[in-house]
């Protein structure tokens, strides 16, 4: 498969294209084909120190335009990015693998729905208010650095992008070495939309190298993260150095809780659909359903129906449900955890560890689906981020609220059942994001988590405020 994506030949500093200081590259891979997609720098300290300085000189002359016209800069960023939306889908297909209808659909269409709510936002928000005698104003942080992983390329960068940029800050930005691609199509979107030269920076690179860069450079005033615990971990420690504001959006291991007065088909066609979306490479996924005991059985048949629909292929064919795993050792370790399943004595009765037949080649799985999970089991408490449901019974409604919450992570969630019976058990979820019902993603809603989810929020108000500081005068 090909792309109309620009190769990166270089980093996007100042405005436009930079050669890298080192080059070296990293090899972007098709999962699908096994073959290179594209090579782009490898960055070095170097390079983020140069932009960073240009974020740094870009910073006062944007905070000072005012939040109508940082706003306007926002909405033409998304009409930009809507109008190469074809290319965009193409591209992240091509580097990780996501089915070509969801690219075209949630890949895209989330990012110009954040920016667009952002936009709208900034018309709304209270950039100051009079409290007693002070008078409280809201202002940006400064250089935001902002590191983002591969499962959503576009997404998880345009939900920091979009309010950093209303809020007032410039921002040096380290896409995933594994989706890259889509970094340099926003940096141009950017560039057309009359944001001034320095205050986007794209460097390319490693965690390891430009990530730790990134989060120990001095002149970077916050850091935004979005990925694994572990690397959120490392991202906090070396922040704390300088004291930055961390923003964490980390791991997750979703609950679907089915109540006793459920709409069980409904709840277990949404539940399959959450665990294996974006082949289940979805930090907001439920890979956990939880069910009455004396409902598993039935909830069991119901599941491998409704998994039966999801087709396993070449992510370019408009019919394909799942694609591959992001990258081969990513799929040898999801193919792990279905052996790992086994081996603890959880039922299979879907899928299973290997290949799909007839897909030899590419890192691809096999949707899989357990039962009679112990909720103590390895994979009911480990991120396994690929396309494998765990269903766990439960003896009563305590007992489910428990389990639901007895991991380290809290970010998604869901409950179904009578709506006031199960918003009261949504209220009991240490979760920071609960859907009753199957009820739909809101941008104006803050998303983010609890205990090893992380902190801090995105979208809407919070995720807003996010990025800005908070200052008394008294007078």
């Amino acid at each position: 498969m090909t792309t109309n994506t620009h190769t990166p030949n270089g980093h996007w500093i100042n405005g436009g294209v930079v050669p890298a200081g080192s080059a070296d590259t990293t090899t972007v891979i098709n999962p699908a084909t096994g073959e290179i997609v594209a090579e782009v720098p490898a960055g070095t300290a170097a390079d983020v120190a140069r932009a960073v300085a240009a974020a740094r000189a870009a910073f006062p002359g944007w905070a000072a335009t005012p939040p109508a016209e940082r706003a306007a800069v926002v909405r033409r960023i998304g009409a930009g990015l809507g109008g190469r939306s074809e290319e965009i889908a193409a591209a992240i297909t091509a580097e990780m693998g996501s089915p070509i209808a969801m690219s075209r659909t949630a890949q895209i269409g989330f990012p110009l729905a954040v920016a667009e709510s952002f936009a709208t936002l900034a018309g709304d928000f209270a950039w100051t208010e009079e409290v007693g005698t002070s008078l409280v104003v809201r202002e940006a942080i400064g250089v935001v650095g902002a590191i983002t992983p591969w499962n959503f390329p576009l997404q998880q960068i345009v939900s920091k992008l979009a309010p950093a940029l209303v809020a007032g800050n410039t921002m040096v930005f380290k896409p995933s070495e594994v989706a890259p691609l889509t970094a340099r199509i926003l940096a141009e979107v950017t560039a057309e939309a009359g944001l001034p030269a320095g205050v986007f920076n794209v460097v390319y690179g490693t965690g390891a190298v430009v990530g730790e860069a990134i989060s120990a450079h001095p002149d970077i005033d916050m850091i935004s993260f979005t990925g694994s615990t572990r690397a959120g971990k490392r991202i906090s420690a070396v922040a704390s150095e300088t004291v930055k504001r961390v923003a964490l959006e980390l791991g997750g291991k979703g609950a679907n809780v089915i109540l006793d007065d459920a709409d069980l088909p409904q709840a277990v066609q949404t539940g399959v659909m959450m665990a294996f979306a974006n082949g289940g490479q979805v930090c907001g996924a439920w890979p956990r359903m939880l069910v009455p005991a004396s409902r598993h059985d039935e909830a069991v048949a119901l599941a491998v129906a409704a998994a039966a629909a999801y087709t396993v292929g070449d992510p370019t064919d408009e019919t394909t449900r799942i694609g591959p795993m992001a990258y081969e050792a990513h799929r040898e370790k999801v193919d792990g955890y279905i052996e790992h399943g086994i081996a603890e004595g959880a039922t299979l009765v879907f899928g299973g560890p290997g290949r799909p037949e007839g897909l030899e080649k590419g890192a691809y799985v096999r949707p899989t689906i357990f039962a009679n999970v112990d909720p103590n089991s390895t994979i009911a408490q480990e991120e396994i981020f690929g396309p494998v449901l765990t269903i766990i019974p439960y003896a009563d409604e305590d007992e489910a609220v428990a389990i639901a919450n007895g991991t380290l992570y809290g970010l998604t969630s869901g409950v179904f059942g009578e709506p006031e019976h199960a918003l009261a058990v949504a209220m009991r979820l240490r979760a920071g994001q609960v859907d009753v019902n199957g009820g739909q993603w809101n941008p104006l809603a803050p998303f983010g988590g609890y205990k090893q989810s992380g902190n801090g929020r995105e979208f809407g108000r919070a995720g807003l405020e996010e990025f800005l500081e908070t200052k008394a005068i008294q007078r």
